[in-house]
């Protein structure tokens, strides 16, 4: 690769000043847009490694340890990850709307897919001007697209030139113009559309994993420039054991960045690179079995994996040192081979800390099985909710005309989004009955009326079939203490199961009795129910049917028919071709009668 002296002009040049650094950033953009690919530079996630050494290093301090070798061994590799380096610079000292203007402008040239993909992953406005500007081959966008973040792929949809294989890869991405198909005939003139702003997102900080700790292996050259720098930097630290001065200060604690590092070894298991700030502290540790001179033991399976070369998941290894890195230990580690001829250079990975054995929880807590249910159908109603709500809100034009075609799906989505929901009700009564955590509401509800008039309802669905049920009553009271709306939900649930089940021109019995103290329904089975093994288990029908109690079917309502009644102290049995569900009835009050002696004390 050519050595660009251009790059190193600019990178000496002073930025004092906005204008400045405006230029600068112009001057980059071209110089890097123009630059041909650095197919044997840094991947993405070795420069961000990079970058995140950089970071930590003061303007000073990089000149001495990246600029000035850079430039004396004419390394363009290396000039090349600091133009990139100062280009993040001087984005965050540009406001957002500037460089869009900048990235717009007639005449700068986009055609490095690294420098694309850079700006692609930063703010949105930028971002978008970048991915609008680009000129890339058809080769570098299929290479790019997939690397994309996908709120820049979302802004590849306005580009008219794309490649019709970047268009299909696109498509397959999921990245498609969500508008209705224009109406044939009909050709409007689309002007280039610029992209919204959206919220910037906070970049997070780029986790260092298996991949990206490998990937500092690629060059020699940056290997040992992340040992000069961690040398630097560990130059100017202060021991950890060096003594302190009585001035009531306290050091400062790094506990929580011990918890976990990434590393790599040799061919022989010895660590030869960690995350500062381990690395001094685990250089040169060999992982092994027990044995003499062995600090970090590793437990025998791995030891065999680690020499057999296969991946470690999981693997305990107890480190036996400095009180900092002591103790057990998690290893998650790949073998590393050269892509060339696959020769075995050692392993990759990532050490943890072992969690803490769990602390046993209280018995009395809530967190049962029936509970987690409740909360897990808390957590679904919040989206079914929400999608209902915007379907209903494109179904009625809230916010304005709509076309037919989108009204038509916004109203199946609101039906489909209430089934649900309803489903969702059903699921959640069930847990909070069997839990005791809910029971039917006291009253005093007539178990009659309510049978009569749900049967009267059911009438009129099963009329048309021929089918029915004939109703038989015996004795009184039928009062069961249950309030009417509960009562009617019990009954609809018991009566509606069985009716969804009946044939053509089939009918049943269904018998009410009283003996003053207790209440049974009895309901002769349909014959498809009768001749199953158990009614309570009956599987959800493929098709629902006309008729339903509930959207989980027939055995489902019938079950949650006995756990209502078991809430009330009744109960539901099904034998020998017959449903019976019982109730105790409520106990009238006794009146009390006001009394002489009373009315004399109220005198």
């Amino acid at each position: 690769m050519l050595f660009d002296d251009r790059l190193a002009t600019v990178l000496r040049s002073p930025t004092r000043g906005e204008a400045a650094a405006r230029t600068q950033f112009r001057q980059l953009l071209d110089l890097l847009g123009s630059a041909p690919a650095d197919e044997e530079g840094l991947t993405i996630e070795g420069w961000r490694q990079l970058s995140e050494q950089a970071a930590e290093l003061t303007p000073e301090e990089r000149e001495q340890i990246m600029l000035r070798p850079a430039l004396e061994m004419r390394d363009q590799h290396l000039l090349t990850f600091l133009a990139f380096y100062r280009l993040g610079e001087l984005a965050e000292a540009i406001p957002a709307e500037e460089r869009s203007r900048i990235l717009r402008e007639p005449g700068l040239r986009l055609r490095n897919r690294r420098l694309v993909h850079v700006l692609a992953e930063g703010d949105a406005k930028p971002a978008a001007a970048a991915v609008a500007t680009a000129r890339l081959t058809e080769e570098d966008w299929l290479a790019l697209i997939p690397q994309m973040p996908v709120m820049a792929r979302g802004f590849l949809r306005h580009r008219r030139d794309l490649p019709p294989s970047a268009k299909e890869l696109l498509a397959q991405l999921g990245v498609r113009d969500h508008v209705l198909p224009m109406p044939e005939g009909m050709e409007i003139p689309l002007a280039e559309p610029e992209a919204e702003p959206v919220p910037e997102p906070a970049a997070p900080a780029p986790a260092v994993s298996v991949a990206s700790a490998g990937a500092l292996k690629d060059r020699d050259g940056i290997r040992t420039l992340l040992l000069r720098i961690e040398a630097f930097r560990e130059g100017r630290r202060d021991a950890a054991s060096a003594p302190r001065l009585p001035l009531g200060d306290t050091p400062e604690d790094t506990s929580d960045t011990l918890t976990q590092f990434a590393f790599t070894t040799d061919r022989e298991g010895r660590i030869d690179w960690a995350d500062m700030p381990l690395a001094p502290l685990v250089a040169g540790m060999r992982l092994d079995a027990e044995g003499p001179g062995v600090i970090a033991v590793l437990e025998d399976d791995a030891a065999k994996a680690m020499q057999q070369r296969r991946p470690l998941r999981n693997a305990r290894l107890t480190i036996d040192a400095a009180p900092a890195i002591a103790g057990e230990w998690r290893v998650d580690a790949a073998p590393v081979f050269t892509e060339a001829d696959g020769y075995f250079t050692g392993f990759s990975g990532r050490m943890r800390r072992a969690l803490p054995a769990p602390v046993e929880a209280v018995e009395e807590g809530s967190d049962t099985a029936a509970d987690r249910m409740r909360q897990l159908l808390h957590e679904l109603r919040t989206p079914v909710n929400a999608i209902q709500g915007f379907a209903e809100i494109i179904q009625q034009q809230v916010f304005g005309p709509a076309p037919n075609e989108y009204r038509a799906l916004a109203a199946a989505v609101a039906v489909d989004a209430a089934k649900l929901l309803a489903g969702f009700d059903e699921v959640d009564r069930m847990s909070r009955l069997e839990t005791r955590a809910l029971a039917l509401e006291p009253g005093d509800g007539d178990l009659r009326e309510v049978v009569v008039d749900t049967l009267r309802r059911l009438d009129g669905a099963l009329r048309s079939r021929g089918a029915g049920f004939d109703l038989i009553t015996r004795g009184s009271p039928f009062t069961p203490g249950i309030a009417r709306p509960d009562l009617l939900g019990l009954t609809w649930r018991i009566l509606a199961s069985l009716g969804g089940a009946l044939a053509p021109a089939e009918r049943c019995e269904v018998e009410l009795t009283s003996d003053g103290e207790h209440i049974a329904m009895r309901c002769q089975l349909p014959a498809s129910l009768s001749e199953m093994e158990n009614p309570l288990c009956a599987p959800l029908p493929e098709k629902r049917p006309a008729l339903s109690s509930g959207m989980f079917g027939t055995g489902f309502s019938l079950r949650l028919a006995r756990a209502e009644l078991a809430s009330v102290g009744g109960s539901l049995i099904i034998a020998d071709g017959w449903l019976e569900a019982r109730l105790g009835i409520l106990t009238p009050r006794p009146a009390l009668h006001s009394t002489g002696e009373r009315n004399d004390d109220a005198a």
